[in-house]
This record gives C-alpha cells, sequence and structure tokens, in this order.
C-alpha cells in the first residue's frame, strides 16, 4: 500500500511539475508577446501547442503573432483552426478575413468578413462589402505606375525612400560593417536607422551612408522628411533625447518625432516637439509644400481607429499648433500612417481599413474646391499587392518616386521600390448649341480611334461636359450629336504630347436641324371669314411657336405673312390681311417673344392663295378656309 501511494504520488507531482513548467512557458510566451518580441513569442505558442497545453489560446496568440509580423500566410493557417474554435472572439473572423486578402483568397475573405458583421462586429466593413467588384476594378483599371529597379536595398527592412536636394534619404535595418549589431525584440532584426546617399550612386549603400550627426542613435531613427530649404530635417525615433530613454506608465516606449537642425553639414541640435506624448506614438512626419503644416500618424486618444493621420500647424517661430485629426474619409477603424503631400498639396497614405488588395494599401487622396478631402483612391497595381505596400513618396517632377513592401520577389524583408507614373490622359471638352453658347445636356458623344474603331460612346451631362480615358500616342475622332442639332466632328492627336500632359480639350458645337416639316406644321394659323381675331385652335399653335422659339431655337429670326380669301375687294382684304399680321404679331410679342426675332409683319391680302379659289370657279368654305391663314417664315437660325 505504501508503495502504491508512493507511485501515486510520484505521478501526481509529474503531472504537478509538468502542467506548472507548461504554465510558466505560456507566461513567458505572453511576457514576450507583449514586448513585442513576436518572432521569440511565436516559437514559445508553437511549443505549446505541441504539447497540447491550452491549445486553443495557443493557435490564436501565434496566429496574432504572424499576423502582426506580416505573414498572411501562415497567419490564415492558424485563424482557420483558431475560427473553427467554440466561442471564439468574432474579432477573429475579421482577423481571419485580413488575412485571407493577404494571400489573394477574396472570395473566401469577403465571406468571413460578412460573417464577422453578421455576428456584430462594429468594425466599418461597409466599404468592403458594398464595393464586391473591388478587385476586379483595380486589376482592370489602366496602368500609370511603371516599377523599376531600387539599387540599395538590404536583406533586412528598407524603406521611407525619399528625395531632397540630390540626395535620397531611407530608414534601414541593414548593419554591414558593424561588429556589434543590437536586434529589436518585434522581429529580430537591427534597430533602423536613416540613410542618404546621392540619387545617382550606383553601388548599393553600406554602413558608411548613415546620415551625420546626432539623428541616428542605437534604437529606431526615420523614416524621416526636410524642409524646402533644406535647413530642417523632422524625422520619428524611438523616445530617446540627451540619452534619455523614455517609458509610460506600462515600461513602453513610445515612437515621437523629433526635430533636427543643419549645421556645417551636420544634423545636430535635436529638439523634442509639442506634440509628443509618452503615453502614446506619434509618427511618420510629412511637410505640406509651403512647410506651414506637418502631417503625422498617432495613436492618441480621440482617434476613429488603431492609428489615425493628423495634421498640425507650423508657426513662423517654429513652434507647433494643436493637432487636427483629418477625419473618418482618411481615418478608419484600422490603421492609417506613413502620409505624403506631394506638391499640389495631396495626401497619400497608407492603411489598411480602406477598401483594398491585401493588408497596407496605398491611398492617394480627392480634394474639392475648398480643399476638403472628399474621397480616397486606391493607387492599385502594381503600386498595391496582396501584402504590405507602404511609405509612398512622389518627386517634384510628380512622374517618378518610390514606395516599399515586403511582396514576394524582393531582396529582403521590406524593400524599396522605384517608379516612373505616366498619368492618365484625357480627353474632354463640352458641346455647346452654336446659336446661343448654352451647353447641350444628353449630347451623344462617339470617340473612334486612327482606324474607325470606337473607343467610347457616352452622353454629356447636364453642363454638356464630357470625359473619356484616352490612350497616348492614337489619332482620334470625336462626334457629338443630338436630335434637334447637326453633329460636329473633329479630328485630334494624342502623339507627340510630354507625359506631364494628362488633359486634351476638344469642344463640340452643334448647329440647330431646321426641321421644315415640323415648323411648317406649326408654321399656319387660319381665321374666321372677314375676321382677324386670334381663335382658340389658332392660339394652340401660336403657343407652340412660343415654346419652339424660346426653348427649343432660341436663336430662331422669323417674318410673319398674313393672307385672306379672294372675296372682298383688294383693298379690303389688303387691309384685313395687315390686321391678321398685327393679331399675330403682338400675341406672339405678348407670351414672351422678343419683337427683335420678328424682322416684319405683313399682309398680303388675296394675291398669295394657296389653291384655285379666285372668285372665278366656284370653291366650298373649307376650300376658302385654306387661304385665310397666317405662315411664319424663317429668316435665320442664329
Amino acid at each position: 500500500m505504501k508503495i502504491k501511494n508512493y507511485i501515486l504520488v510520484c505521478i501526481l507531482l509529474t503531472v504537478s511539475f509538468t502542467a506548472s513548467a507548461q504554465y510558466g512557458k505560456q507566461k513567458k510566451a505572453d511576457t514576450l508577446f507583449n514586448k513585442f518580441s513576436f518572432v521569440k513569442a511565436a516559437e514559445v505558442y508553437q511549443e505549446l501547442i505541441d504539447n497540447n497545453y491550452n491549445k486553443d489560446y495557443a493557435i490564436r496568440r501565434l496566429g496574432d503573432c504572424y499576423a502582426l509580423l506580416r505573414d498572411p500566410k501562415n497567419a490564415a493557417k492558424f485563424y482557420k483552426k483558431a475560427v473553427a474554435q467554440e466561442n471564439i472572439p468574432i474579432e477573429y473572423y475579421y482577423n481571419y478575413a485580413q488575412a485571407l486578402r493577404g494571400i489573394e483568397n477574396y472570395d473566401e475573405s469577403k465571406e468571413w468578413m460578412k460573417r464577422y458583421k453578421d455576428s456584430g462586429g462594429v468594425i466599418n466593413t461597409s466599404k468592403y462589402l458594398k464595393r464586391g467588384n473591388f478587385i476586379t476594378n483595380v486589376f482592370n483599371a489602366k496602368q500609370q505606375y511603371f516599377l523599376k529597379k531600387f539599387n540599395h536595398n538590404s536583406k533586412l527592412s528598407d524603406f521611407g525612400a525619399y528625395e531632397h536636394g540630390g540626395k535620397i534619404y531611407f530608414a534601414s535595418t541593414r548593419d554591414e560593417g558593424v561588429s556589434i549589431k543590437r536586434l529589436y525584440g518585434w522581429n529580430e532584426q537591427p534597430f533602423l536607422d536613416v540613410y542618404a546617399i546621392n540619387k545617382d550612386r550606383k553601388e548599393p549603400a553600406d554602413h558608411t551612408s548613415k546620415l551625420n550627426g546626432d539623428v541616428n542613435t542605437m534604437y529606431h531613427d526615420g523614416p524621416v522628411t526636410i524642409t524646402n530649404d533644406g535647413k530642417a530635417m523632422y524625422f520619428t525615433r524611438n523616445s530617446f533625447i540627451d540619452n534619455v530613454y523614455d517609458s509610460n506608465k506600462k515600461g513602453i516606449n513610445q515612437v515621437k518625432i523629433y526635430r533636427a537642425t543643419l549645421k556645417d553639414s551636420l544634423w545636430t541640435d535635436i529638439e523634442d516637439l509639442s506634440i509628443n506624448d509618452s503615453e502614446f506614438s506619434t509618427q511618420h512626419p510629412a511637410l505640406s509644400p509651403d512647410n506651414k503644416k506637418l502631417y503625422f500618424a498617432s495613436d492618441r486618444p480621440g482617434g476613429y481607429g488603431a492609428s489615425d493621420l493628423y495634421v498640425v500647424d507650423i508657426n513662423d517661430d517654429g513652434s507647433l499648433g494643436e493637432p487636427t485629426n483629418l477625419g473618418e474619409v482618411v481615418n478608419t477603424k484600422g490603421s492609417e500612417g506613413m502620409p505624403f503631400i506631394n506638391n499640389e498639396g495631396s495626401l497619400f497614405f497608407s492603411s489598411d481599413g480602406h477598401v483594398g488588395l491585401g493588408l497596407l494599401d496605398i491611398f492617394g487622396t480627392v480634394a474639392n474646391e475648398n480643399g476638403d478631402i472628399v474621397d480616397v483612391i486606391n493607387l492599385g497595381v502594381p503600386v498595391n499587392s496582396s501584402k504590405d505596400d507602404f511609405s509612398f513618396s512622389m518627386n517634384a517632377d510628380g512622374l517618378s518616386g518610390y514606395f516599399a513592401s515586403n511582396r514576394s520577389g524582393g531582396m529582403g524583408d521590406d524593400d524599396i521600390y522605384a517608379y516612373n507614373r505616366i498619368p492618365l490622359l484625357n480627353v474632354e471638352g463640352t458641346v455647346t448649341d452654336i446659336v446661343n453658347k448654352k451647353p447641350v445636356p444628353n449630347a451623344i458623344i462617339t470617340l473612334l480611334d486612327g482606324n474607325g474603331k470606337q473607343i467610347a460612346y457616352m452622353e454629356t451631362d447636364e453642363k454638356g461636359y464630357y470625359e473619356i480615358n484616352i490612350d497616348r500616342n492614337v489619332d482620334y475622332k470625336i462626334t457629338a450629336s443630338q436630335k434637334k442639332y447637326e453633329d460636329d466632328s473633329k479630328s485630334f492627336t494624342s502623339k507627340g504630347i510630354e507625359d506631364s500632359v494628362t488633359t486634351i480639350t476638344v469642344d463640340l458645337e452643334l448647329t440647330p436641324v431646321r426641321d421644315v416639316v415640323k415648323l411648317a406644321d406649326l408654321g399656319i394659323i387660319y381665321f374666321d371669314f372677314d375676321k382677324h381675331n386670334i381663335r382658340p385652335d389658332a392660339a394652340l399653335e401660336l403657343d407652340k411657336i412660343v415654346k419652339l422659339m424660346n426653348e427649343d431655337y432660341p436663336g430662331m429670326v422669323i417674318r410673319i405673312e398674313s393672307h385672306t380669301d379672294s372675296r372682298g375687294t383688294l383693298t379690303y382684304n389688303d387691309k384685313l390681311s395687315i390686321d391678321r399680321a398685327n393679331s399675330t404679331y403682338e400675341y406672339l410679342v405678348s407670351n414672351g417673344v422678343d419683337p427683335a426675332r420678328i424682322t416684319a409683319h405683313e399682309g398680303f391680302g388675296e394675291r398669295r392663295l394657296t389653291n384655285g379659289c379666285d372668285g372665278s370657279v366656284d370653291c366650298e368654305e373649307n376650300k376658302h378656309q385654306l387661304n385665310r391663314r397666317t405662315e411664319f417664315i424663317i429668316i435665320k437660325m442664329q
């Protein structure tokens, strides 16, 4: 019995020690995770799964590790297992959908996004769900960005490329040529430093290309932006200044934006900025074209999501105002970052919250005439991919620049890609009435290429305006048509124009059609015997003429000619026809027709009979009626 009890105690102790060891591993994994050491945390969570200890929890956490390491393939693998668990938090439906997007499984991603929404998810996925054809639209859009090789990538992380003063500045975790390497726990790579190379440099950058001065430290430094005069630099860095490493109440060292001044070719005099705080991050600086505003990303309280974009005024003395959130058109429940403002003041940024091709995508913005941002546009392929795409910049020419991505086929982790941009070319114009110069809405626009092939077919808007995307180096013919007008056609070419040109203007003018049948039908009114008053049936016809002249043909000019039948004397009939012409004239003028558009109103008595009822033969009354009339002669249409 004692032996049995001893064996039982040993078994219990062994189980207890094993459980305690596994609990210790989980605690270690959680500690590593909370310290952002995701590589090491993933290793320990995998051990817990292998040992079948708290397996469901470890699977979820391992999926989170790979998601934070931007490894959607492995993230999707473990999230797939996670969403099959009972009582799984619905946030994992969303996480799984995002990972599926990262591996280009868009259909299944859409299904899990819908399941997340149907389960009560609060993240705004409406755009994603409503625009189910988004992926097709992006891939079928006309390409305007063309990639070229960037010679200075390393096997590690490189991003934030930005041109200024003939140099390219970028951030990198490379540390070639350095004997002692300090590794960052998040991804087991060295810390970021800022590099600067001449734009025309051919050989790859190395540790000798590090920025001179006090910007680089033993912690993360970069990316940067520089003022137009080249005297001040704003850059991201871990909270570290004057050799003091700052942590918040939770022991976390945040990132901040600092300012450096160029003195004797060295970046020095590092300044902390008033927008920084140890309790939240402030990073990714970007300057407006006039250098009077600083844009940045932050997870400070009061935002819309995980990280929002903000702007703050830079005063003349260098001090900063109060930051303003860029609003919900730009910011989402997800993460927005890496802003950049081009020379035209357009904002570009990266986001995983807007509808995209994968994880982080690069977006441009659309502003109205007041400068308010009203929409965002995905830059499409090849700038965006199924992976992370970020740190977009555009050079002063507007036709070249850089961005970073961790897509397949690169040299390292995050790689810098250079691009040339050939902007989309449009033909646009306005269709107007040649007579009154008013726009012609709903005119049919037909665009043909040099071989007579139809390229586009559309209608003008209410302002007579049209706009069509066209190819470069092609001859075209464009025609405008409308049922009330004669067609107008013009030929033009997109050959030999500069790449910077984005619009060709071709205005078209339509001449109103002289609808003889219609005008003849409307152009006759009749009178009672020996009367010159306007009968009710004549009034209806005259009302049609008023509308015709004032609305349909506002440039038309006419002459009024009135007549009588053959009964009565010539003198009497001449006077009667004049009275009829006057009655007709007065009716038109009193109903809004400009008198200047009626050149004459004359009576011709019985001199212009329409039939043989001249008094020499007997005629029925209906035959005489045809002669008691007023006719309208078109003088001109403009």
